[in-house]
C-alpha cells in the first residue's frame, strides 16, 4: 500500500479502481499566413469564439449545480472581451500569425502573468485561461476537446489536473472520488468538486505516475490523503475515520444558526472571506454574519481588467444575496508583490514584496483607484458596504486615500448618483509599522482588520513563498503575538473594533489565543466557520485569557504550539489538533 499527501479540496471518503487520465500535449501549429489571407484567418478566429463560447454555456445548462452558471460565467466573459479579441486580431493583421499561434500568445501572456506571482489564489486562475486557450486552439484546428462524459462506470478519477470544462463535462454519478497532481483548493476545479459532493484530494505531485488503471483506491477528501492499493486493515481505518468525520460534521451543522458566543457572553462575529462572487451561496450555507473579505483584486484577473461597471454589478450582487443584515468589507484592488494581474509583469523590481504593491500602486494609479471607489460606492446603495485599503504603513498613505474617497463622493453628489454617505472605511494591519503606530490610525479609521499572513512574514523577514525557510513562518512567535496584541489594545483606546482576516482567524489552536486578547470580528474560509463556532461556543473567555496570559510569559513559538496544542487535545481530543 502506497500513502500519498496532498490538499484537502473537497470533504468526503471515495473508494474505487483508479480510471487513469492524462492530458495529451497540445500542438499548436506556427503558420505565417499571407496578406490576403488575414480577412479569412479572423473570420475562423470569430467563428472558433462562437462556437466554444456555445458549447461552454451547453455544458452549464446540462451541470445545474451551484456556482456552475458563475463559473462559467468567467469564461464567457474572457471570451466575449474586446480587449482579448483586439489582441488576438492584432497578431493576425499585423504580425501574420495563424489564429491558432495568435490565441496561443495572448492567452500564454495572461497565464504567465498570473503564474508569475506568489498568491496561490491567483496562480488557481491560471487553470481557467488554460482552459480557454485548450478550447479555442482545438475548435480551430478542428480537434474534439477532451471531455470524460464517456466514463460510465463507477471511479476513482486520477489525473494530472483538470479543466473545470471537463469537471463540467463528467456523468458525476459515476465519479467516486477525484484525485489530480497539481490544482488547489480554491480552485474552480474544486468549487465545483465542492458542489457535486465528490470527494477531492489535489496537490499531489505525482500520483499518475503511481496508480495503474484500475488499480484500488482510497481518496480521502477530509485530510487530504490518497491510499493507492490499501489493505483490508488500511480499508476498514479510513472508513471508521470516515463514519466519525460524518458524525462530526453532523454535530456542526446542528450549531449553524447559533449564535457565535462563548459560555460567558463574549460574542464573536464570524464572517468569510471570499474572492468571488459565485461564492456567496458558501457564505450563506455556513452562517457566516457577512463577509470580512472580499477581495477585489480578480476582478481584474481578464485583459483590460475590470471597468467601473463590471465591477459595481459585482459588488451589487454580493450586496444584495447578502442583505443589509450581512455586511460586506471589500478590499481595494492588492495587486503587486506576489499578486500579478495582466499588465503589471515586467516591472523589473527586485524586492516585489517591499516594491509597489497595494495602496502603494492604487494611489500611483488614481485612475484605477478612482473608478474602484466610485463602483463601491455605487453599489453601497444595495446592502451594507464597508471599504478597506490594504497595506496602509503611515497616516500619510491613509489621508491620501481618504482624500480621493472623498473627491469621489463629491463627483458622485454632484451627478446625483446615490451611495451610503455613512458608509465606513477602514484599513489592514500588516505592517509592522502600521502596528506600531496603531494609536495614530485609529482616529481616522472605523475599524481595523489584521492581516496576519503579511503581518508574519514582515515582522519575522520571512517569505511565505520560500520552501527553504517555510519553517520560520511561525504565527505563535512571540514577536507576532505581541504585534497583535498591541494592535487589539490600541484600536480598542481609541474606540476602533479590531478584525482578523488572516489564515490565523482560522486556526483553531489560535482562535483560544484571539478569544483571550479580545478580538471580536474573525473572518476565514467558509468552510472553516462551523468548527471555528464550536470552539467558541465550547471555551469560556475567562479560560481564554488565563492561557493567553500563560502564552504570552513563553519564550518560543515551539513552546506556545505544543502547550496549546496539549490543552485543546485535553479538550476536544485529537479532531483539532491531527
Amino acid at each position: 500500500m502506497r500513502v500519498m499527501q496532498g490538499i484537502a479540496a473537497s470533504p468526503g471518503v471515495g473508494l474505487g479502481k483508479a480510471f487513469l487520465y492524462v492530458h495529451e500535449r497540445l500542438v499548436t501549429p506556427h503558420v505565417k499566413i499571407e496578406e490576403r489571407e488575414v480577412p479569412h484567418e479572423v473570420e475562423r478566429f470569430k467563428r472558433a469564439l462562437a462556437s466554444v463560447a456555445t458549447e461552454i454555456a451547453q455544458m452549464a445548462e446540462a451541470t445545474p449545480v451551484d456556482n456552475s452558471e458563475k463559473i462559467v460565467e468567467t469564461h464567457l466573459l474572457m471570451l466575449h472581451d474586446p480587449e482579448f479579441t483586439k489582441a488576438v486580431e492584432n497578431f493576425i493583421t499585423t504580425d501574420r500569425l495563424c489564429a491558432e499561434w495568435a490565441v496561443e500568445r495572448v492567452l500564454n501572456s495572461v497565464i504567465e502573468a498570473v503564474e508569475q506571482g506568489g498568491d496561490p489564489l491567483l496562480r488557481e486562475r491560471s487553470v481557467d485561461f488554460n482552459d480557454i486557450k485548450v478550447h479555442l486552439i482545438k475548435e480551430l484546428m478542428g480537434q474534439s476537446h477532451s471531455d470524460l462524459s464517456m466514463i460510465n462506470e463507477e471511479v476513482v478519477l486520477v489525473g494530472d489536473t483538470l479543466l473545470p470544462s471537463q469537471i463540467l463535462s463528467l456523468n458525476h454519478k459515476f465519479i467516486k472520488a477525484i484525485a489530480l497532481n497539481g490544482g488547489g483548493k480554491t480552485s474552480h476545479v474544486a468549487i465545483l468538486a465542492q458542489a457535486l459532493q465528490i470527494p477531492t484530494v489535489v496537490a499531489l505531485g505525482n500520483i499518475t505516475e503511481k496508480v495503474r488503471s484500475n488499480d484500488q483506491v482510497i481518496v480521502d477528501g477530509n485530510l487530504g490523503e490518497v491510499a493507492v492499493r490499501p489493505s483490508v486493515i488500511s480499508l476498514n481505518k479510513m472508513m471508521e475515520r470516515h463514519e466519525r468525520w460524518m458524525e462530526h460534521e453532523r454535530q456542526l451543522r446542528e450549531i449553524v444558526d447559533l449564535e457565535s458566543i462563548t459560555p460567558d457572553g463574549f460574542k464573536v462575529a464570524l464572517k468569510a472571506n471570499i474572492e468571488r462572487v459565485e461564492e456567496v451561496p458558501l457564505v450563506l450555507q455556513s452562517g457566516a454574519e457577512g463577509v470580512g473579505l472580499f477581495r477585489s483584486e480578480f476582478l481584474f484577473l481578464k485583459p483590460g481588467g475590470a471597468d467601473e461597471e463590471e465591477q459595481f454589478v459585482a459588488y451589487k450582487e454580493v450586496l444584495e444575496k447578502l442583505g443589509a443584515e450581512r455586511p460586506v468589507t471589500i478590499r481595494t484592488i492588492d495587486v503587486g508583490g506576489d499578486k500579478i494581474i495582466p499588465g503589471m509583469a515586467g516591472l523589473g523590481e527586485e524586492n516585489p514584496i517591499l516594491g509597489w504593491r497595494a495602496i502603494r500602486f492604487t494611489l500611483a494609479r488614481k485612475d484605477i483607484f478612482r473608478t474602484q471607489l466610485r463602483a463601491m460606492l455605487r453599489a453601497s446603495n444595495y446592502g451594507k458596504l464597508k471599504i478597506m485599503f490594504p497595506m496602509i504603513s503611515g497616516v500619510e498613505e491613509l489621508e491620501s486615500s481618504l482624500t480621493i474617497l472623498e473627491q469621489v463622493k463629491e463627483e458622485l453628489r454632484s451627478n446625483n448618483l446615490p451611495f451610503d454617505e455613512e458608509v465606513e472605511v477602514g484599513i489592514m494591519i500588516e505592517v509592522p509599522s502600521a502596528a506600531l503606530t496603531a494609536d495614530i490610525l485609529a482616529p481616522k479609521s472605523d475599524f481595523f482588520s489584521i492581516g496576519t499572513n503579511d503581518l508574519i512574514q514582515y515582522t519575522i523577514a520571512v517569505d511565505r513563498g520560500n520552501e527553504k525557510i517555510a519553517y520560520l513562518y511561525q504565527p505563535f512567535h512571540p514577536g507576532v503575538l505581541r504585534l497583535i496584541q498591541m494592535v487589539v489594545e490600541k484600536g480598542g483606546n481609541g474606540g476602533v473594533p479590531v478584525a482578523m482576516c488572516g489564515e490565523m482567524a482560522s486556526d483553531p489552536l489560535a482562535v483560544l489565543i484571539l478569544l483571550g486578547m479580545g478580538i471580536g470580528e474573525l473572518s476565514m474560509s467558509p468552510h472553516n466557520i462551523l468548527k471555528i463556532k464550536h470552539i467558541i461556543r465550547s471555551v469560556a473567555q475567562r479560560e481564554a485569557k488565563e492561557l493567553l496570559e500563560k502564552v504570552m510569559a513563553m519564550d518560543s513559538y515551539l513552546n506556545i504550539n505544543r502547550y496549546l496544542r496539549e490543552w485543546m487535545y485535553d479538550r476536544f481530543g485529537d479532531f483539532f489538533t491531527a
